[in-house]
Order: structure tokens, then C-alpha cells, then sequence
């Protein structure tokens, strides 16, 4: 009987190994993040124009790169909370003679890309051409997916379900096609920072679409008439074409505003203010060079309460808004973090 029984639970689990197997074999490794460099920064980066049919609204820096500065068209610095960077003087009124940062800039793009397109293992099963190509109506972990040939998101809204630290990144081997209306949608702590869509010519997104992630397209990115992206559009060889967009940076979680137009001659973290407070406060900070840059709002434990800056920035000096609607009474703090500076300011919050 005993031989029975053992033959029994060998069987069983033989079964239930096959059952499962199936679903095991679709797990990946988890992805890390796609590696910016200096294309962190900018939302709308382009190598031969950025166009925009006004008005749009841009939060973030914008470049374009090799192309002279007057290819920036129907864009002005008054769309852009940020900073348009060129490589001459013919820039649109209040940009920025950047040529050194642009090739950097670009060259960290062609490096992302191919980083990007080059992931492994190769997907395969549900994580290789999902959808035959659409994933409209699609609920997608985070992972690796291919697309053999071009990729559309038609017909229904797709949404991407994980963590705040899963990645997403979809390696396209053609054209990108969102239809209009279409919304990509974020559950359970996604974030579009996380989110990477590399696209081997070129991406259009529909009017009134709303779309998460950065794009890093070998030729060409539109964004249709009332279009919005949380993300980035970045194109290495051709335009970035905006048509009435609205494009925000995936870590801009709050507003960051540019004060004065004098470089610093250090870093610094300046007193909030008001201070003590008891709904927002403004914090302003100063940068002598360009650097990736951290804020942070700490409470009285040195736990993270929340990060209002996370991202690549020009020297300049800026002011940032922490609005604490849910937050309790009590002392907190703000820790700023570069490469080769750190700073704390206490605050107080009073209900």
C-alpha cells in the first residue's frame, strides 16, 4: 500500500508540474530600467525639426540636434516649462546655445536605443508579437515584448498592470500606431517613467490619445491634434511633430519653474517658504552645472514621504512646490542629492 500511495503522490505532482508548466514558462526576469544619460532631462528631442501647430504645453527641456535652431518651428519658450536647447542662435526667442550638450544628448539617445532593441532573452510565447500586433484591449505585466514588424494600439485602451518599480519595454521592429482616443492606462503603481517603447522608424500617436513611457524612435514621432503624453519623445534621426499637444515629463510629479536667468556659482537648497505651512510650500534650489538631481520630502524617521524632483537638469536656479493635502502636522524634511552635493532643510507643517 505504501508503494501505492507514494506512486500516487508522485503521479499527482508529475500532473501538477505539467499543468503548470505552461505558466511558469512565461515568467521573465525582471527588466531594468532603459539608461537615459543626458536625454533624461528633455521631453521633445529631435536631429531635423521640432514642429507645433500652437498652442502647446510642454513640461520639460526640448533640443534639437544637428539641425540649426531655426528648424524649431511654431514653438515658443512661452510653451515650455523648461528650456529649449540649440546648437546656434537662430533658436526661437529665449532659447538656449547648447551644441556641446546636444551631441551628448544624442549620443546617449543612439546608446538608450540600441540598449533598448538589443535586450535579452529574445521574448517569446504571450510576450512576443501580444496581440498579433494590437494590443488594444490588452491588460500587460511588466516584461520584455517584441513586435516583429510594426505595433498598433487600436480599437481599445491597454493597460499596463505592476508595481511602481516594474519596467515595461517594448522592442518594435517598425512603425508605432496609436488610434485616436485611445488612452494607454497605468494600474496598480505603474508609472510612465518605467515605461519604454522602441520603435525601429517611426511613431504616431491619434488625436485626443493619451499616451505613458518614453519614446525612443529611429525616425519620426507625431503626436495628432489634442494628443497628451506623459513620457518623453525622443527621435534620432528625423521630427518630433506636435499638433496642440500636451507632453509632461514622467518624473515632473510637481511643477519646477525656472527664476532669474544668471548660472549660479554653486549648488544650494534654499528655505522653504512659507515656512511653517500648512497646505504648500515652494523650495528653491540652485545648480552651477547640469546634474541629475534628487528631492526628496523626508518625515521626522527619515522615511521617503514623497520625491518632487528625479531628473537630469541645466544649471540655473528653480523653485519646486510640495503641496501636502494629506500630510500630517509635524517637522519634515527636504533632502536634495547630486552627484557632488547634499542638503537637508527642516520644515514645519501646521495644520
Amino acid at each position: 500500500m505504501f508503494g501505492t500511495f507514494s506512486n500516487r503522490v508522485i503521479l499527482a505532482a508529475t500532473l501538477m508540474v505539467a499543468l503548470f508548466a505552461p505558466l511558469l514558462s512565461l515568467a521573465q526576469p525582471p527588466q531594468a530600467p532603459v539608461v537615459l544619460g543626458h536625454t533624461e532631462g528633455f521631453v521633445c528631442l529631435a536631429a531635423a525639426t521640432v514642429s507645433s501647430i500652437p498652442t502647446s504645453a510642454i513640461t520639460g527641456d526640448v533640443g534639437l540636434s544637428p539641425a540649426a535652431g531655426s528648424n524649431i518651428t511654431g514653438l515658443t519658450q512661452e510653451e515650455v516649462t523648461g528650456l529649449i536647447y540649440v546648437v546656434d542662435e537662430s533658436g526661437p526667442a529665449g532659447s538656449r546655445v547648447a551644441a556641446e550638450l546636444l551631441t551628448a544628448a544624442q549620443g546617449d539617445l543612439t546608446t538608450a536605443y540600441n540598449d533598448a532593441a538589443g535586450r535579452t532573452p529574445v521574448p517569446e510565447g504571450n510576450f512576443l508579437d501580444p496581440g498579433t500586433g494590437n494590443i488594444g484591449g490588452m491588460t500587460l505585466e511588466p516584461g520584455l515584448y517584441k513586435f516583429t514588424g510594426a505595433a498598433a494600439i487600436t480599437g481599445s485602451d491597454v493597460t499596463l498592470s505592476g508595481g511602481e518599480n516594474d519596467v515595461w519595454i517594448f522592442m518594435i521592429a517598425s512603425d508605432l500606431n496609436v488610434g485616436n482616443g485611445i488612452h494607454v492606462i497605468l494600474a496598480d503603481g505603474a508609472r510612465a517613467a518605467n515605461i519604454f517603447w522602441q520603435v525601429g522608424t517611426s511613431a504616431t500617436l491619434g488625436t485626443t490619445s493619451v499616451f505613458k513611457g518614453t519614446i525612443l524612435a529611429d525616425q519620426s514621432i507625431a503626436v495628432s491634434t489634442g494628443g497628451t503624453v506623459e513620457g518623453r519623445l525622443l527621435a534620432r534621426i528625423a521630427a518630433v511633430t506636435l499638433d496642440q499637444a500636451t507632453i509632461t515629463h514622467p518624473g515632473a510629479a510637481t511643477s519646477i519653474s525656472e527664476i532669474g536667468e544668471k548660472i549660479p556659482g554653486d549648488f544650494a537648497l534654499l528655505q522653504n517658504y512659507p515656512n511653517p505651512f500648512n497646505s504648500s510650500t515652494d523650495i528653491a534650489f540652485a545648480l552651477s552645472d547640469r546634474s541629475q538631481i534628487r528631492i526628496e520630502v523626508l518625515d521626522i524617521l527619515g522615511n521617503r514621504v514623497t520625491t518632487l524632483v528625479n531628473r537630469s537638469m541645466s544649471a540655473g536656479s528653480y523653485t519646486t512646490t510640495w503641496d501636502a493635502p494629506r500630510a500630517s502636522s509635524g517637522i519634515y524634511f527636504i533632502r536634495m542629492e547630486s552627484r557632488n552635493f547634499n542638503a537637508i532643510r527642516k520644515v514645519t507643517l501646521l495644520r
